[in-house]
């Protein structure tokens, strides 16, 4: 079946769940005043650092008490550095409900090889039962799965006299959803998503539960340099003030800083909140008033607003093979790719199959609703095809 393509194009086709679009009226024009061919530990790279740190706290509503460092390896390397820092001194309930939190799981019982964890899961789509978890026991989760479009609704689970310390994933969440910062002892994610910055670095806050713990714990596996949060028995104030571990990219930090002074004059959280939302609700209607398509996450309550999951119910498609419904969704999105509408609306590669579109706060509500009737489209001229190749 061939229907004639829609008469309007998203202006900006991005919609990767990471790195995400550049925020409305981003140019490399705005990254002039960078610290380039100088060292980040003098005055000028230092600064910038701080800087990057503090418009962070100030944004995010971080707790004074909280502290704040710059890490290398994006929110990987950010949440390793806590699982390797924390983890040991008493059993651990880790929860998985999607791709990335099945890292941690592996990494919790395959690297670390601790003996008392326990996993908590659930199937693409839905949670884990939270009320299994022991707050007695340290807890690994992600705030936002960003492979399954599954979010935990609020921090209301998580008990104020909790014995462990809670380590929470927080990257495809932070600057879109409310954090509950007096429930998370550590928390990490990356300038690459929300706010669409570049990638590599990643971000760690610290609650004091946190640094009482580092400075009172020592794990009994060799520590990486890149992972060392503590000098002689003492959190290492001076990486909370700048002083990163390695190198960073004092470009990548001039373009986080450029997003974080966007988001600023919007009018900070609430509108980064408003506009992750109102994104999120013009694919909801979407969804509403087309038979094909259902979100992967049933329940409104805990689906995100950012990364948007997606599975196609048509039929025809949901009573074909596995692989020929994978053809289906890689057909729409390698026909939008090709045409420059979408770009990299594919599920995860772990994932079910289906489509995944990011509606964090960079994406303009506009090229939202210009790209629906292209989705559309492509489902309707593609399908026969990719069942029949399939």
């Amino acid at each position: 079946m061939t229907t004639s393509e829609p008469a309007a194009r998203p202006r900006v086709p991005h919609f990767s769940s990471g790195p995400c679009a550049k925020r409305p009226g981003y140019a490399l024009d705005n990254l002039k005043t960078a610290v380039l061919g100088r060292s980040h530990r003098a005055k000028e790279g230092k600064a910038k650092l701080k800087l990057a740190i503090d418009k962070t706290r100030a944004i995010l509503g971080i707790p004074q008490d909280y502290l704040i460092g710059i890490t290398p390896a994006s929110d990987t390397g950010a949440f390793e550095m806590a699982m390797w820092s924390l983890l040991g001194a008493r059993g651990v309930d880790v929860l998985a409900w999607e791709s990335f939190g099945e890292g941690w799981v592996s990494d919790v019982l395959k690297e670390l090889k601790l003996e008392d964890a326990r996993k908590i899961a659930a199937s693409y789509g839905e949670l884990p039962d939270l009320t299994q978890v022991n707050f007695a026991r340290d807890v690994v989760f992600t705030w936002n799965g960003t492979t399954s479009g599954v979010r935990v609704p609020n921090g209301d689970w998580i008990p104020a006299n909790r014995e462990g310390l809670t380590l929470c994933d927080a990257t495809s969440a932070a600057f879109a959803q409310d954090l509950a910062w007096d429930k998370l002892d550590v928390t990490t994610f990356s300038w690459q998503k929300v706010l669409g910055g570049e990638a590599q670095h990643g971000m760690i806050v610290l609650s004091p539960r946190a640094v009482e713990r580092l400075e009172s714990y020592t794990p009994a596996w060799p520590m990486p340099k890149l992972f060392r949060l503590v000098k002689k028995g003492k959190i290492d104030r001076e990486f909370f003030e700048g002083a990163t571990i390695n190198t960073p990219s004092m470009l990548c930090v001039e373009d986080y800083l450029d997003a974080l002074s966007w988001a600023e004059s919007i009018g900070g959280l609430p509108a980064l909140f408003a506009r992750a939302d109102a994104n999120a609700k013009v694919l909801a209607d979407w969804v509403e008033r087309t038979p094909w398509i259902a979100f992967l996450a049933d329940k409104a309550a805990i689906r995100s607003n950012t990364s948007v999951c997606l599975k196609i119910v048509d039929p025809q498609v949901a009573s074909a093979p596995a692989e020929a419904q994978a053809a289906v969704a890689k057909q729409i999105a390698s026909t939008l790719d090709k045409l420059g509408v979408a770009y990299d609306i594919g599920s995860y590669r772990d994932a079910p199959a289906g489509l995944r579109i990011w509606a964090g706060a960079t994406v303009e509500t506009s090229d939202l609703q210009a790209l629906l009737p292209w989705l559309d489209w492509a489902f309707s001229n593609v399908k026969a095809s990719a069942l029949k190749a399939a």
